[in-house]
């Protein structure tokens, strides 16, 4: 398996945007196995879950870290990683070298909501949001450091899925730019009987500080949630949404089946590998 962990974080240039690292909700889709554990502690491969939105955040430059996670669970998460200085178990090999901060969210209120809590942390600066669940084959560092540096408004990342009616998929004008975006066609938007591309969201994108004034503006959707997906509509309205397409496999790891299946794909691939 390829991790990357040995690549000491002094040698990474940090770029200047904070990280979050949504690690909330009640996970109902894995059933038992959540019933006493956060989800994002469960082993996939050799390593709890958590450890690779970290990982790709430290090799993309990114030191601070925010971890929003559940009120239930909160003191595991904890617990494993204290301040974000780890060292591999047993030996002095570096693991982490970040400044890690948590927050509690003590309901079910979206990610967009998860968003909105970074607002004091990150200080009027950029921030990198990974979900916690979601895990790539490659770091995706060249995209989000070239946003840090010099990009502005938003820009999220794609990749093309079989199945995208069960996604939030993006919509394309003439000139190839993101014009709108669709929360599963069909079903939660109803402007579209199928999805218009196979172009999914997936859980990895970068804000600006205007973020929060759009959040501050959303309604809840009918499942009572702040959709991350209108707030990336939004961006898309004022023509200020990139699109950075996701080089080799993702995956959403929230059911049994794609821990299994994502279980072996690191151990046969890695993850987070460099481009």
């Amino acid at each position: 398996m390829v991790l990357l962990w040995h690549r000491p974080e002094s040698t990474i240039a940090r770029v200047d945007a904070k990280g979050l690292i949504a690690a909330g909700g009640e996970a109902t889709r894995l059933g038992e196995l959540t019933r006493v554990a956060n989800k994002h502690l469960l082993p996939v491969g050799r390593w709890p879950m958590i450890y690779y939105p970290l990982q790709l955040l430290q090799l993309a430059g990114v030191r601070e870290v925010l971890i929003v996670t559940g009120q239930g669970h909160a003191g595991q998460l904890i617990d494993l990683l204290g301040d974000g200085r780890m060292a591999a178990r047993g030996g002095d090999e570096p693991l982490f070298d970040l400044d890690l901060t948590y927050k509690v969210q003590t309901e079910p209120g979206g990610i967009a909501q998860v968003v909105g809590m970074a607002e004091a942390y990150a200080g009027g600066g950029k921030l990198v949001v990974c979900l916690g669940d979601n895990l790539f084959e490659f770091a995706e560092v060249s995209a989000i450091r070239s946003w840090a540096d010099a990009g502005e408004g938003a820009q999220i990342f794609v990749k093309e899925v079989p199945d995208p009616e069960r996604f939030g998929v993006v919509v394309y004008g003439e000139d190839g730019r993101v014009t709108d975006l669709v929360e599963k066609a069909g079903v939660v938007d109803t402007r579209y009987e199928t999805p218009p591309t196979a172009d999914a969201v997936v859980g990895l994108y970068c804000y600006d500080a205007t973020v929060y004034e759009i959040i501050r503006g959303l309604e809840p959707s009918s499942r009572g949630e702040l959709e991350i997906t209108d707030v990336n509509r939004r961006y898309a309205e004022e023509g200020r949404l990139e699109v950075a397409r996701v080089q080799g496999w993702w995956h959403d790891a929230g059911a049994h089946e794609a821990l299994a299946e994502l279980g072996a794909r690191v151990e046969e691939t890695g993850a987070n590998k460099l481009a």
